[in-house]
């Protein structure tokens, strides 16, 4: 099975809206680089070639997406299988990067030149629905109440970026300082082992003149 890896680099407001091609049976995988704690949602189509009408259509009854979301650590945080659309969730409960793999549920065996699936796809990193809340507020109160708490909730995650980032600055920063101690180690130790051999050439030298007697 082949997977196809793509790294997503995404800016606050965290959100990205994109098209993907993929096999029938062909899994897809991106990468997200998440703050720790963070809530994150994405919301995904299908749409299936017709080889008569030469365009993607909707898709046949019976096609879903298995939607697989882990850690590096292999840490599974979702494993669901959807219909031709829907909604996932997760939470990171550790910063870094997250992998999030789709793959239909079609047994067809085809190749993927065949039947190509188009997969619409928006990924929001820290973003709750909001639109779904003001629906359901009873009066401008409560919809004033959740505009305040969805305002709170992107101050909050910003915060979160802004650390997320500091302490990967961090990171890089002491690795930095590590490579340079070491390269000047090894310069200094170079310098050493070059004087080293230079006075072992003089005083093999002087040993050889004085042996000769030829001084």
């Amino acid at each position: 099975m082949q997977v196809l890896a793509l790294l997503l680099c995404l800016s606050f407001p965290p959100s990205a809206a994109f098209y993907l091609h993929a096999g029938e049976r062909e899994q897809k995988c991106l990468i997200e680089d998440v703050p720790g704690d963070t809530w994150v949602s994405g919301t995904f189509k299908i749409q299936q070639w017709d080889t008569g009408k030469l365009d993607f259509r909707e898709p046949g009854p019976g096609l879903g997406m298995f939607v697989t979301v882990t850690t590096y650590d292999d840490e599974v945080l979702l494993s669901k299988l959807f219909g031709p659309e829907g909604t996932f969730y997760f939470t990171s409960y550790s910063p870094g990067e997250h992998i999030i793999c789709l793959e239909s549920n079609s047994t067809r065996f085809v190749s993927a030149g065949e039947r190509r699936l188009r997969i619409h796809l928006d990924i929001r990193v820290g973003e709750h629905d909001l639109d779904a809340a003001i629906a359901q507020a009873k009066d401008k109160v409560n919809e004033v109440t959740f505009k305040l708490e969805h305002l709170m909730e992107q101050i909050e995650q910003i915060l979160k970026e802004q650390n997320y980032q500091r302490d990967r600055e961090e990171i890089f920063r002491m690795t930095s300082e590590d490579t340079n101690s070491n390269v000047l180690w090894w310069a200094f130790a170079q310098t050493l082992i070059f004087i080293s051999v230079g006075v072992f050439q003089m005083k093999y030298l002087k040993d050889f003149f004085i042996a000769k007697k030829l001084v």
